[in-house]
């Protein structure tokens, strides 16, 4: 009898074989005469779609709304059906008397499975490898801690409202709000949300008005100095005469030190990385994106065994981690460029193992991401490879560093009724920040100041009053918008919710990537440059639909109900009413949508007939929708959403002439034609005129100027 290992993906599965000794290849699968080892390709199975059920789903109607199967069911996704028969007669082989779940520890790898598991009908009794590294010695040490795989019912059940839940708010939702609109709309439960956050910036942006003020620059003994209103903390002067009289109340006046406060500020180093720290890290250093960081991150850790688990939200380290860390620093030793550093640390006669790096209530699934105890070969590495192990490396070395410490100096001088202010910073202890991890926003420069005293007299040389504008809010980029969906709670009042979003965020680290390449890939959002912005169609969605499908309140109240499914405090069937609930009410919000919103129209290179659907301008009436051609006219793709420009093709037939696309793009473009041969109604003579288009921009045409030809 032989135990079945089924691991998440071929590459996971070959070093498991390795590891347990299984030589012997299979079509699909590895072996020895103990173990059995097979794998998925990530997601084998998936929900079935809406005509899977009801062939007459499959063209989208208002009336079939909400669809809500009575039970949600799966079906083999076609290309991978292959892989899947391997593991059905695998599973179901009666020489296989155990299973090991080895697919990704994590709500996701526990759903790959157990799809696989109900779909093939398998009976048979499985255990669970929970591992956070792929080295050999954590997979040995897992296989000898194999955990009984009811343990993870309540994980599971979880992952499966989660899937089932988006599913039924996704298709119902999208589906509605498209038919409403006559254009394809992505709704989802995280991405509509995350669409929301970047939309309000936007539009703050577009309403903010700049404001013109003055700052007085002063020079007093060599040092520079600005004038501040001390009451209010602020530099700012809007009125540019108050600005003007007070360059001429100090310009060459004696003034003296009012005040110097020296004051010594520590900061502690940085926690370690879980995936989004990691994310924003790589954008705001390489200009790498979140999918980008990830990537390579998983590579690292499932290729290249040099880093844990990177899908992660935790930033600490479990106490059974501590026996590790001496070994992985020793290995980080052996590279030179972190000789220097982890000398002092292995030098230390005990590690600093506080609440800051070792914290098992700071831990779900996984730890934070850090190096594994391997041998390293960095000149193996691809350069974006280097780059995020890097990262990895010295933030894990930085937490073992004392504070950095550093004084900062405030300097106020007084020039009669006038205060101006100097600041400068002076390092006393770099600390942590020796290992050059922070970032680029983050400078330690040293401003050196001048050595002065309280009750100094000092000469004002020159003071110039300096015009400025004030200035909008930044766009997000991924590094700052994955911060906005790990702090989504600031973005709700509910307390409750606040409180639940401080710990789940839009999304999870897995899937912030997915869901920003998501917003681009549906036209909602576009790269500019390393900033992201909401397109058009992206303002407009979140126009048109309810409050609940584009706040993070609702993700928050999603969340703490997945929570509570997998911690089993809730039932799932509890949870997945409130959805059902949730998915009526939003198609019902649909028919109540704003009815005059039109959104852009889309260059979709469909085909109907065979034939390539061609735009022919912009439509004059509805400004936003396109002109394309059927058998009978040219009309407006806005025309679910009431636009009623129409221009018929034989609407000058009686004077012999039929539109063609080519005229109706000059008519568009130009608003006539000139000096078209044409024919008299009445006697059929020839004679030449002119076609315009009529400013009513209902798309009607008129013939003017009509001349017999001689």
């Amino acid at each position: 009898m032989k135990t079945l290992v089924v691991a998440e993906k071929p590459s996971v599965g070959r070093d498991i074989a390795r590891v347990l000794k299984c030589n012997g290849k299979g079509d699909g699968f590895l072996f020895s005469d103990e173990y059995i080892v097979s794998w998925a390709v990530g997601h084998l199975v998936a929900l079935c779609d809406p005509e899977d059920y009801d062939k007459n789903l499959k063209k989208w109607s208002v009336d079939a709304l909400p669809i809500v199967p009575q039970n949600i069911k799966t079906k083999a996704i076609p290309n991978t059906k292959k892989q899947l028969v391997v593991l059905k007669k695998l599973m179901n082989d009666k020489d296989v008397s155990e299973i090991v779940c080895a697919t990704d520890s994590g709500r996701e790898g526990e759903l790959i499975f157990r799809y696989i598991y109900d779909i093939v009908r398998c009976k048979k009794s499985f255990k669970r490898l929970w591992i956070s590294s792929m080295t050999d010695s954590a997979i040995k040490d897992g296989f000898a801690n194999l955990k009984d795989g009811s343990e993870y019912d309540n994980l599971y059940l979880s992952a499966k409202c989660r899937s089932e839940a988006d599913w039924l708010v996704g298709i119902n939702a999208s589906r509605a709000f498209t038919l409403k609109y006559n254009a394809l709309l992505s709704i989802g439960r995280v991405q509509t949300p995350t669409l929301a956050v970047l939309v309000q910036r936007q539009k703050e942006i577009n309403e903010f008005v700049p404001k013109t003020y003055w700052e007085v620059v002063g020079i007093f003994d060599g040092y520079k100095s600005i004038w501040i209103d001390v009451k209010e903390n602020d530099s700012k002067i809007f009125d540019r005469e108050k600005a003007f009289q007070i360059v001429q109340d100090v310009v060459g006046k004696q003034g003296v030190v009012a005040s110097v406060e020296n004051k010594k500020n520590k900061q502690f180093p940085p926690l370690l990385y879980d995936l989004t720290e990691l994310q924003r890290d790589c954008n705001r250093k390489f200009s790498f994106s979140a999918k980008q960081t990830l990537s390579i991150a998983q590579d690292l850790y499932e290729k290249r065994k040099l880093i844990t688990y990177p899908r992660t939200d935790s930033r600490y380290l479990s106490d059974d981690m501590i026996p590790k860390i001496k070994s992985t620093l020793s290995k980080i030793n052996s590279v030179g460029e972190y000789k220097a550093f982890s000398d002092y640390i292995l030098e230390l006669e005990k590690l600093p193992l506080g609440k800051r790096i070792i914290d098992n209530s700071k831990i779900t699934d996984h730890h934070a991401i850090i190096p594994t105890d391997v041998k390293i070969n960095l000149s193996s590495l691809s350069d974006a490879e280097f780059k995020v192990y890097d990262l990895i490396v010295r933030r894990f070395m930085a937490v073992f560093y004392p504070q950095y410490v550093y004084n900062t100096t405030k300097i106020i001088t007084a020039v009669g009724v006038h205060n101006f202010i100097t600041k400068g910073t002076t390092v006393v202890d770099k600390g942590w920040t020796a290992l050059n991890i922070q970032g680029k926003n983050d400078k330690r420069e040293e401003d050196v100041l001048p050595n002065v005293k309280k009750g100094d007299i000092v000469i004002n040389e020159s003071a110039e009053a300096v015009k400025k504008q004030t200035v909008p809010p930044k766009l997000y980029n991924e590094a700052t918008l994955l911060s906005a969906m790990e702090n989504a709670g600031r973005f709700v009042e509910d307390e409750a919710l606040k409180e639940q979003l401080k710990e789940s965020g839009l999304g999870t680290p897995a899937t912030r990537a997915a869901i920003i390449e998501r917003l681009l890939n549906v036209g909602y959002v576009r790269r500019n440059g390393k900033s992201l912005v909401p397109t058009d169609k992206g303002m407009k969605l979140i126009e048109v639909v309810p409050h609940e499908l584009k706040s993070p309140e609702t993700t928050g109240k999603w969340e703490k109900g997945l929570s509570s499914v997998s911690k089993g405090k809730m039932d799932d069937k509890r949870f997945m009413g409130s959805i059902l609930r949730y998915v009526s009410y939003i198609v019902e919000q649909s028919k109540i949508s704003p009815q005059k919103v039109i959104f852009p129209a889309e260059n979709r290179n469909g085909k109907k007939g065979g034939r390539k659907i061609s735009v022919l301008g912009k439509c004059p009436k509805c400004d936003s929708g396109e002109i394309v051609e059927n058998s009978k006219s040219f009309y407006c793709t806005n025309w679910k959403q009431g636009c009623k420009f129409s221009m018929w093709k034989d609407s000058v037939k009686v004077y012999g002439k039929i539109l063609e696309s080519k005229d109706a793009k000059e008519l568009l473009k130009n608003r006539k034609i000139l000096n078209v041969d044409l024919v008299l109604p009445q006697t059929q003579e020839k004679c030449v005129g002119d076609i315009i288009l009529k400013g009513d921009n209902s798309g009607f045409v008129e013939i003017v100027n009509l001349t017999r030809k001689e």
